[in-house]
């Protein structure tokens, strides 16, 4: 792969009277601060263009870079970093025009783009090429940076990496979606006028924090002082946590559908073997379930017990509901926990789903932002390792990633990269469009060779 340049894309200049440079700020709510030194969440999509110019730059690379200034002028805050000043109780976001912009790799690449966007298995390391470095340091962090790889006379790629304190997936999703729309719409001439530039009102991001109410006043403090406290004292060092699986085998990143037809089959084997439990039987829970049963005895696992930590949409679910274009993170966490011995025998796939039943059902007794309290024991939770085997996913299908559309058609494959760093498993709409889920695993090549084995056997035995 050769970088062909690097800079700042930022947003159309604003006609004022006055060129001073302005600082625009967004404080983060206790959702966001929840997040300030997790990983990266990166992502990463294929667009085939067959008739792809042999100098895209005089195509594809003006539209997508004009179009993306453009949407930033909706998204501000996108262009900025994250600072935690020593004056400050906790970080937020600051903007400066003239300075601020969002970085922006253009590079070029000889590797086979049919194979990486169409077969269901590559490299690990094949798709973390083509994804930004998102710049963070001890006094700042970049909220976003994006790559756009071209593979000529194939197509291109976009990878998007975004700090998790800023934002949530369905929150990046309408970033995409926004720049997609105005990129699609924008003629030859690249045309600026106040028609293309502007958004449907389902693409407009609503940045109104007052909408997040901290119920006893101090969430954002005690998540901000948990912070403070590690390798501290008062170390407001915003370097994010590594956590990259330590794995001596190669890593595959493999993709997996589970078809409708598949999907019901599962929910009808779970209510002939509830023995009168009434059990929550949605396409997440008997997905998630299916899977985690299918790696735990892949892998064997010697912990005692799993532990699968996963995260709810809470903007339908606060009182009152905020937008549903609300820019930020508002996901919550809750757990299901299983005895590792019963997961391992020929239910394994019915008591993940009980656990995960089990988990939803305290979510909807429960005052949703009072739980928000117990938060940072699930992050304390992840040192234990040596008792739970974790599992965690990215993603979620009703992002619908596979509707985002530059004007060149939809995507032809979407990946998380990050799980290859998390250890989660990813969830997305599937690309066929036929209503399916489609799971990526980032696995050492043993493990997915048996994983995919054990996935194809269980559902042809429903």
């Amino acid at each position: 792969m050769k970088v062909l340049e690097v800079g700042l894309v930022a947003p159309p200049p604003e006609t004022t009277a006055s060129t001073a440079a302005s600082e625009t700020s967004l404080p983060l709510t206790f959702f966001d601060i929840l997040w300030a030194r997790f990983p990266p969440v990166e992502r990463l999509f294929f667009y085939k263009v067959p008739n792809l110019p042999s100098s895209p730059f005089h195509s594809v690379l003006p539209k997508l870079k004009h179009s993306l200034s453009l949407t930033l002028r909706h998204f501000l805050p996108l262009a900025g970093n994250i600072i935690w000043p020593p004056h400050t109780p906790k970080p937020f976001i600051r903007y400066v025009s003239g300075e601020d912009g969002v970085s922006l790799t253009v590079a070029e690449s000889d590797a086979d783009f049919n194979r990486l966007s169409g077969s269901d298995f590559s490299e690990a390391d094949e798709s973390r090429r083509l994804v930004p470095h998102l710049t963070v340091s001890d006094e700042k962090a970049s909220v976003m940076s994006l790559q756009i790889t071209l593979f000529p006379s194939s197509g291109f790629s976009i990878g998007i990496a975004t700090h998790h304190a800023t934002m949530d997936g369905k929150s990046s999703t309408l970033f995409m979606k926004a720049w997609a729309y105005l990129c699609s719409n924008l003629g030859e001439s690249l045309s600026t006028s106040s028609s293309v530039s502007s958004l449907p009102e389902n693409l407009r991001p609503s940045f109104d924090r007052s909408v997040i109410i901290d119920p006893s006043g101090k969430i954002s403090e005690t998540f901000a002082n948990f912070y403070l406290k590690q390798d501290g004292p008062s170390n407001r060092s915003l370097m994010l946590w590594d956590i990259k699986k330590n794995v001596q085998e190669k890593l595959i990143r493999g993709t997996f559908e589970l078809l409708p037809s598949s999907i019901q089959k599962l929910k009808k084997s779970a209510e002939s073997k509830m023995n009168k439990k009434k059990l929550h039987l949605s396409t997440f829970s008997v997905t998630c379930a299916y899977v985690i049963n299918c790696l735990v005895k892949v892998e064997e696992t010697k912990q005692d017990k799993v532990l699968f930590i996963f995260s709810m949409d809470y903007r339908s679910r606060l009182d009152p509901p905020i937008p549903s274009a609300y820019f930020g993170n508002c996901i919550g966490a809750t757990q299901a926990v299983a005895e590792t011995k019963n997961m391992l025998g020929d239910d394994g796939f019915i008591v993940a789903l009980e656990a995960i039943s089990e988990s939803l059902k305290r979510l909807e007794d429960e005052e949703i932002l009072r739980a928000a309290e117990r938060w940072i024991s699930y992050m304390e939770i992840f040192g234990l390792t040596d008792t739970y085997r974790i599992f965690s996913t990215a993603g979620s299908p009703r992002f619908e990633v596979y509707n985002t559309d530059f004007g060149w058609g939809r995507p032809k494959k979407v990946d998380i990269v990050s799980i290859d760093h998390t250890g989660a498993f990813s969830l997305s709409d599937g690309r066929n469009g036929n209503g399916g889920i489609e799971i990526g695993l980032v696995l050492s090549k043993t493990k997915m060779e048996a994983f995919s084995a054990l996935f194809v056997k269980g559902l042809s035995c429903l």
